[in-house]
């Protein structure tokens, strides 16, 4: 299990380090590029929007053909995008290269939770999953502090030539070191018909919607952060692109530390209750949070402080509400994963722009989205997790 959930993490990283690296240069490539605050934002927002409408793609696209050649052709467009990314003229050039760039890295979303589905279900998908989200920290934790040490030896630039290396390494990864886990008679046909009795399926499934909405207001918080964080810690605080680095690996490590618990928690205390812990913990953290934000107490270590607490509580809620969503449709997994991936981030995408609106350089505006995100999570919880049968909740947590 640890050999997969390695070569799953590597390549599940490789989007969020297309994130997480060039996080330290937002406002170098303002003022570089002569734009402000909004526009250098919408590299971000453009990135997740495509990252999470072409899922719907890559899903049905791999149980037709199999798991790896979707990871081929999706690792070209990301390597391409990249190029260009580094040579972008200007901000609307590399708006759109972000964009495309978002294209080819949703396959690294889609395709290695499909595989985890064909490989596992129940407590033991929770557990790879959980080990993959172990080496992807890798990337919040390291990928800022990474972009920052590029800009000490360069411009931004160079960032995202470093980044096409990687995207190459990657295509070698997954033509060396990556199994085909789709065996060919378990491949479905893509067609109109298939796809939208798939779709109506998970449409109509209550559950799959109330835990991929669960999961995708906590990711959506998480996108607001990584949004809005260089410019508070830099703008607010006056870090250094090293001391921001720092601050948002702290931050992260709630996160994935706790993502390690999620499969050991769920065989010992239930699924259910640790979703409806972790979303009352997160809602309360962010809650209080906010307050502290709002009374003018929100000083650089509090904020550290807080969103450590309530990224832990995310990384019990993410994992755990991915595959119960998925166990259920293991035979239209890579649909139900595109279709789950493509609601979270569009979500997130949202949740950005709205936050955009309202920012103003401090943390109340980021503070406040978060705090959002955590109440609507908490609620779909609460509602979702009375909906669900005690009995089909036992029969998806220990499948026989």
């Amino acid at each position: 299990m640890f050999r997969a959930a390695l070569i799953l993490g590597l390549l599940s990283a490789v989007g969020p380090f297309a994130i997480d690296t060039y996080l330290p240069a937002m406002p170098a490539i303002t003022a570089a590029l002569g734009t402000d605050v909004a526009a250098t934002q919408l590299t971000l927002t453009a990135y997740f929007v495509a990252f999470g409408v072409v899922q719907l793609f890559y899903g049905p696209w791999s149980d037709q053909v199999g798991r790896k050649m979707p990871l081929y052709a999706g690792l070209v467009i990301f390597t391409a995008a990249t190029v260009g990314c580094a040579m972008a003229p200007g901000i609307g050039w590399l708006i759109a290269f972000r964009a495309l760039q978002g294209v080819g890295g949703a396959v690294l979303m889609v395709v290695p939770r499909a595989v985890i589905r064909d490989m596992h279900t129940g407590p033991q998908a929770t557990r790879l999953m959980a080990l993959v989200m172990l080496v992807i920290s890798i990337s919040p934790m390291l990928a800022p502090l990474a972009g920052s040490g590029l800009l000490a030896v360069g411009d931004w630039r160079l960032i995202f030539w470093v980044l096409s290396i990687a995207a190459v390494l990657s295509l070698l990864l997954t033509a060396t070191a990556l199994p085909e886990t789709l065996a060919a008679e378990k491949r479905v046909p893509v067609n109109i018909s298939n796809l939208w009795q798939g779709s109506k399926i998970l449409f109509r499934d209550p559950v799959f919607m109330g835990l991929t909405f669960i999961g995708g207001f906590g990711f959506a918080s998480f996108m607001v952060f990584i949004a809005s964080a260089a410019f508070v810690y830099s703008g607010q605080f006056g870090l250094s692109a090293t001391g921001f680095s720092l601050a948002f690996a702290i931050n992260a490590v709630g996160f994935f530390a706790a993502s390690q618990a999620a499969g050991p928690l769920g065989e010992k205390l239930g699924v259910l209750r640790v979703i409806r812990l972790a979303a009352l913990g997160f809602a309360g953290f962010s809650g209080l949070l906010l307050l502290v934000g709002l009374s003018g107490f929100a000083s650089l270590p509090v904020i550290v402080a807080g969103l450590f607490c309530a990224n832990a509580c995310l990384g019990l809620i993410i994992p755990t509400t991915m595959v119960m969503a998925l166990d259920p449709h293991g035979e239209i997994a890579g649909l139900a994963s595109s279709l789950g991936g493509t609601l979270q981030m569009v979500t997130g995408g949202v949740m950005v722009a709205f936050t955009g609106l309202f920012f103003d350089g401090t943390a109340v505006p980021m503070i406040a989205s978060i705090a959002l995100c955590a109440a609507l999570s908490l609620a779909l919880a609460l509602r979702t997790l009375r909906v669900l049968d005690p009995r089909a909740a036992e029969a998806v947590a220990n499948p026989k």
